[in-house]
């Protein structure tokens, strides 16, 4: 079995123990123990968190240290985000362009495209591959410079084949875009993938999509991450791993359960039986 581990600074709870696995060998190698002791294997390191913030530098710092962790434990494959800078030099918080309009917006995304992240990829994309890691899968999500299909592809276009998708389609669910289409459009560029689900809720036909309450106020929110198959039934993600297959993925379905309603262990034993019946048929 296949597990993702967590070292990034937006995991709450860490899977590893990022400083200790990079200074000490024997912790490498007793962590690697333990996981083929209980039959498991790594599909990739998650290191997600926002690298480009302008004003918290340690996140680059753990999310390199992710890597090198990888590295050291053989694993070619990292979990990671774009990142989002601020909009203008001098900014201390990110800015999330979504618009075209005002025309600052255009003026905004150039400077962050250009100026900062492309400068910050290609730096980062040669280190990476410095310590064996070959694929890095970033998640398109909101508050990202990389959110959606375009923006992903443009980032692999101008960096490289290193660069690649951690298919995730429960933020493309709430964002309106269709995951199947989605997942054509990334043939041969989907280097791991998050099985979550969105469920969109009635409020969202007054409220829209664009939802800024806390996920811990779902009956009010216009929509919500739910355990798998409660927002979308088994015959979609039966079509969904059949899409996957055709673009050349036939790897982990790495399950994330963010449901604020359903327990951890019922909402992954749920999803889990959920896939299961997808893959059945």
């Amino acid at each position: 079995m296949k597990s993702q581990f967590g070292g990034g600074s937006w995991s709450p709870k860490p899977h590893l123990d990022v400083e200790h696995l990079l200074s000490s060998k024997n912790a490498r190698d007793e962590f690697q123990k333990k996981l083929a002791d209980a039959g498991l294997e790594i599909s990739a390191l998650n290191a997600s968190g926002n690298q480009l913030h302008p004003a918290e530098p340690g996140n680059d710092e753990l999310t390199r240290d992710v890597v090198r962790v990888a590295g050291e434990l053989g694993v070619e494959t990292v979990v990671l985000m774009s990142g989002l800078p601020a909009g203008v030099p001098g900014d201390q918080m990110p800015n999330w362009i979504t618009t075209s309009w005002p025309p600052e917006t255009t003026q905004m995304l150039q400077y962050q495209w250009n100026e900062v992240a492309l400068p910050y990829w290609e730096g980062f994309a040669k280190f990476s591959t410095a310590q064996g890691v070959s694929k890095l899968a970033v998640e398109m999500h909101a508050n990202q410079l990389v959110y959606n299909v375009p923006s992903l592809l443009h980032l692999r276009r101008e960096i490289g084949d290193i660069v690649g998708a951690n298919f995730d389609p429960s933020h493309l669910m709430w964002m309106g875009a269709d995951p199947l289409e989605a997942v054509a459009a990334l043939s041969g560029a989907i280097y791991h993938v998050h099985a979550k689900d969105t469920r969109i809720e009635q409020a969202a036909a007054v409220r829209s999509r664009l939802e800024y309450l806390t996920v811990d106020h779902p009956l009010e929110r216009s929509w919500n991450y739910v355990t798998v198959g409660r927002g979308n039934a088994v015959a979609f993600w039966r079509e969904l791993i059949s899409e996957l297959q055709k673009a050349g993925y036939d790897d982990a379905l790495s399950i994330e359960h963010e449901d604020a309603q359903v327990s951890g262990a019922d909402g992954v034993r749920e999803a889990a039986a959920t896939l299961k019946a997808a893959l059945a048929d």
